[in-house]
Formats: C-alpha cells, structure tokens, sequence
C-alpha cells in the first residue's frame, strides 16, 4: 500500500521534526523524548496540561500545543501509548512549580504509562493530577480498553481545561474543570474504511464496499455492528440519537457540536452530516452555541466521521468562547 514516508520506523521523528520547522513560534521538541512543548515552556504562573498518545490521530495532540490549551504533547509511535519516560520528561518540561494535569485518553496503555509517569514525576516533588476521556458512547469495553474509549472529545478538554488554567488557577480548579466536561461530553464514530499503519503496510481490517461499521474506534476497533452502508442523514440519525439516549438533555440545554472527519472524509460530506445535526437538535429544542466541523482526531487515512456534544454552562461556555492559539487553530 502506498505511503509518502522514508523510513516507517522513523515517521514520528520525521513528523515531530516537520511540525517545529513550521511553527517554531509554537513549539519546540524535547531532545530526549518523541514530546512537543510550547515554546516559551515552562509557563510562570500557571498549571501546565500534558496530553498525548499513539501518533496518526493529527492534528491530536501535537497541534493543541499553545496557549489556551496544551502545554505539551506526547507522541508514541503509530496507535501506541508512549512510554512513562517520554511523559515523565514531558512533565519536566513544563512544570512551572504550579503543577501538572495529565489528560489521558481511556486506553489501557495510555492510562498505565501516563500513571507510572506521574509516579515518577511525584517522586521528583512535582505535583500531578490526572483525568481520564471516556466519551465514546458505541460501547462499553472494547479492544484495548476497560470502560469506554475516549476520542474527539478528548479536544474539548484540552480546550476548556487549558482556557481554565490560562486564567492563573489552580491544579484542583483547573481538574475539577477537565472532570466537568468528562461529565458532559458524548460522541460516537463510524467509517466507511480502513487505514494503514505505516510499519504494516496494509489495512488493519477490511469493509466490502457497500458495508459500514458504526461505533468504530479511532485505532480500528471493532464497532456495534456492520450493515450495508445508508444515507448521510440516516447514518447521522443513529449516532446521535444514541448519544442523546446517554446524555438525557432537557428542551433548552445549550450545547457546543464537533463533527469530526477521520481524514479522508470530504469536508462535504462533513457538512452534510452537520445539516442533520442541527436539524435533530433543533427539533428537540436543545440550542447549539457554537459548532466545530473538521478534522480534529483523525485515524490515519480512515473514512468516516463522529459526532460529539458537550453539554454547556455559564461556566463552560465562556472557557469554549476564551482564545486559544495553537498551529492546529492558527488562521492562515
């Protein structure tokens, strides 16, 4: 299968490496570790927020590096958590002396190796906290998970989060925030198709072409079910009446929107399922503040999409609404 790289074993190092030659004002990469930090790292006076994960989910999580968001992004290779010492010398990296918060996507490796980091990190007198994303609704335990998987929600924490810990907040206020939008943030995915991990050459599973699979993990996992592939509007339908099935929103809750394409999915396709998304909204009398529409978690060159929604609050929406600057937000 073809890929533009050099070398696979080299394709993080060779990604990281282009990201600073392109926004050297944003980022700067950490010697030692596959990691990307702000770079004006550490920040004075405030709590500084690490994310990461396996590679092949740009612009997550590298892209959110900056201010109003992540201070420092761990990279392991292609759909593998990174090691503890990677995150470990992440957390150096950014501690300000005002903590760190460790935002963790709910995979079983991600959720060890960022934990024995933080161990590490304590041992050294820095203080850590740490939340986990669980807001995959498809299903309960999955490959690679115990509880429920965390994807494209996962960026509103590093929004809401990070807006929080811009204002001079503590490391408490700045988690009880992240747990909130845990709380109150839902998605659910499908694909069309599957991608190719670099090292192997080849699809990691395979859809005939008039099949689908609905609640498809971004790393490939298995979803709810296959069926033969439907229109837009109903495909949207499914998904997200089982997030509001989750969710139990009330006629005038306010909420923010993310449809997220896994990469290959046209932008016209993105906004045809946006449509429908508004429309059910609407028709249920729950609000929309404001709606994301693009590729913010992807899966390598995955086809197919999900829908997230976060329920707001006063409080909640005014951290969405807070600038944040980061190369992925970053206006041409």
């Amino acid at each position: 299968m073809k890929k533009i790289i050099n070398n696979p074993e080299l394709v993080v190092e060779d990604m990281l490496t282009g990201m600073v030659a392109a926004h050297p004002d944003y980022v700067r990469k950490l010697e030692n570790a596959t990691a990307l930090v702000r770079a004006n790292s550490p920040v004075e006076g405030k709590v500084a927020l690490v994310s990461g994960g396996g590679s092949g989910h740009e612009p997550s999580h590298g892209g959110y590096v900056g201010k109003g968001m992540l201070d420092g992004a761990v990279a392991g290779a292609v759909f593998t958590s990174p090691t503890p010492d990677q995150v470990y010398e992440a957390i150096k990296a950014v501690d300000s002396g005002n903590g760190v918060l460790l935002v963790i996507k709910n995979y079983t490796g991600d959720v060890m190796n960022f934990e024995m980091a933080k161990d590490m990190a304590e041992m050294e007198g820095i203080q850590v906290s740490t939340v986990v994303v669980n807001d995959d609704v498809a299903v309960e335990n999955s490959t690679y998970t115990a509880g429920r998987r965390g994807i494209a929600g996962t960026v509103f924490i590093h929004k809401l989060a990070g807006a929080k810990a811009e204002t001079g907040a503590s490391l408490e206020e700045v988690t009880r925030v992240a747990e909130k939008v845990i709380d109150n943030v839902r998605s659910m995915g499908m694909s069309i198709s599957s991608c190719i991990v670099p090292a192997a050459g080849k699809p990691n599973f395979t859809l005939a072409e008039n099949e689908m699979e609905i609640g498809m993990g971004i790393h490939g996992e298995p979803g709810t079910h296959r069926e033969e592939i439907k229109t837009s509007d109903e495909i949207t339908e499914h998904l997200v009446n089982k997030i509001l099935e989750d969710m139990h929103l009330e006629d005038g809750t306010e909420v923010a929107v993310m449809v997220n394409g896994l990469c290959s999915t046209p932008l016209m396709e993105l906004y045809i399922v946006n449509k429908k998304v508004n429309e059910m909204l609407t028709e249920k009398g729950i609000k929309i503040h404001k709606t994301f529409v693009g590729e913010f978690m992807t899966s390598l060159e995955m086809a197919g999409f999900s829908v997230t929604l976060l329920k707001l609050d006063d409080e909640l929406k005014e951290l969405l609404d807070a600038p944040a600057d980061t190369p992925a937000l970053r206006v041409l």
